[in-house]
């Protein structure tokens, strides 16, 4: 069936001619006038195909894949030679490595090199199909995970379908091609596994942890610090007279980066525990770097080492579940919230824009957040209309007489 439709606010031509897929740019923009008149060349575009004329060049003369399906290469007209999908990649990713920070730069470039010129290094940009691409995803699902036992996750392969998608969207639009990419959706991911220790289990690992590391597991347990901005943390950004520890950089793949968004630039508030802790670490580290947490050389610490040497074999000597470091930050918020601090005031804490995520990802944990037994209406009502003893208790049973009240409010 020939139509017109519209793509990125210019019409487009879309019909079948012995077999192949036509779709073409018209070079219009949408709006009534210019549709009429894509629909007036169609009809001839028809016409001619019924009678057995139609040449498809002849009306889309500026259309590589035209000239090629249908052997004009042969002709004396000038073809463009095709752009292979390494070279393109190679073009794309130097013009948008500036954008970048250093950490996505340095996965994106292994996950081209890794994944994404093997396997379509060659071919033209504009000869990937859609089928090629969904074989690709398949293969990506084959492959070994993290250990030997699991295949590669949902997560990592979106994460590394991202940059395609992106590259062929590109280069169709540069080059004037429809991009395969039609309708090929992330693969669902099962949920990210919240798992915040308890305050019982805090103050278990906080006694037994090694002294020089104490006042580092506080500070990740009692401020929703993320893992890069506590280990970035530098002396400059504690703020010991507005108590408040303010988040600028952050320290990823040992390399000090500006925060992860702009919501992440915040001014933490400091507990009076952390307050003094992070006071009495300071007398202790005087003048022996510009790091909060620093090794003996000055150098922030090593989240590998802490986190294989200090953070699991501390959590085994408890006998608590093995969870990662980030799970810090999650217990930051539960303790929050269990103790009834504003959601609003929490999220900025954490560095969130809105308390969707807040609400979505952690009031599972604070059963009393928020009630949905009816209890909380029913103590409204004993309080509305104070009543005593027997009188009251018979009013919230009699649903007649409640019914009764609450008409007349």
């Amino acid at each position: 069936m020939a139509s017109i439709k519209t793509r990125n606010e210019i019409l487009q031509y879309d019909l079948r001619y012995h077999g192949v897929r036509i779709r073409e740019s018209s070079g219009l923009k949408t709006n009534r006038e210019n549709k009429r008149l894509c629909e007036a060349k169609l009809r001839k575009i028809l016409a001619e195909i019924d009678i057995g004329i139609f040449d498809p060049v002849d009306h889309f003369p500026n259309s590589k894949k035209l000239r090629k399906i249908f052997g004009v290469e042969s002709c004396d007209a000038e073809v463009e030679p095709s752009i292979s999908f390494e070279t393109f990649a190679e073009q794309w990713f130097v013009e948008k490595r500036v954008e970048w920070r250093y950490s996505y730069m340095k996965t994106i470039r292994g996950t081209i090199d890794k994944y994404l010129i093997p396997t379509f290094g060659e071919t033209p940009v504009e000869e990937i199909t859609k089928a090629q691409i969904l074989e690709f995803r398949v293969t990506l699902a084959q492959l070994a995970g993290k250990s030997a036992a699991s295949t590669m996750s949902p997560s990592r392969i979106n994460h590394i379908m991202t940059p395609l998608r992106m590259i062929m969207v590109e280069a169709a639009d540069r080059y004037g091609f429809v991009s395969p990419w039609q309708n090929i959706k992330p693969l669902k991911e099962p949920r990210v596994q919240v798992e915040p220790f308890s305050f019982d289990e805090v103050k278990q690992i906080l006694r037994r942890v090694r002294q020089d590391y104490r006042t580092y597991y506080i500070v990740r347990f009692l401020t929703g610090l993320r893992s890069s901005e506590v280990d970035g943390l530098k002396w400059e950004y504690v703020d010991f007279d507005r108590k408040q520890i303010l988040v600028r950089e952050a320290l990823v793949q040992r390399r000090m980066v500006p925060t992860k968004t702009d919501g992440s630039m915040r001014d933490i508030d400091m507990n009076s525990m952390v307050l003094d802790a992070l006071a009495r670490h300071k007398r202790g580290a005087e003048g022996c770097s510009e790091y909060v947490f620093a090794s003996s050389t000055g150098q922030p610490y090593s989240n590998r080492y802490v986190t294989r040497c200090i953070w699991y074999p501390l959590l085994k000597q408890l006998g608590l579940k093995a969870r990662r470091p980030y799970q810090t930050r999650h217990t930051a918020a539960t303790l929050w919230l269990a103790s009834g601090e504003s959601p609003e005031w929490i999220a900025r804490q954490m560095g969130h824009t809105t308390t969707e995520m807040l609400f979505r990802v952690y009031s599972r944990y604070v059963p009393n957040l928020t009630r949905q037994d009816g209890s909380a209406f029913e103590k409204l009502l004993a309080a509305r209309f104070s009543r005593s003893g027997s009188e009251r208790h018979d009013f919230l049973r009699d649903k007649s007489l409640l019914k009764t009240h609450l008409n007349g409010i």
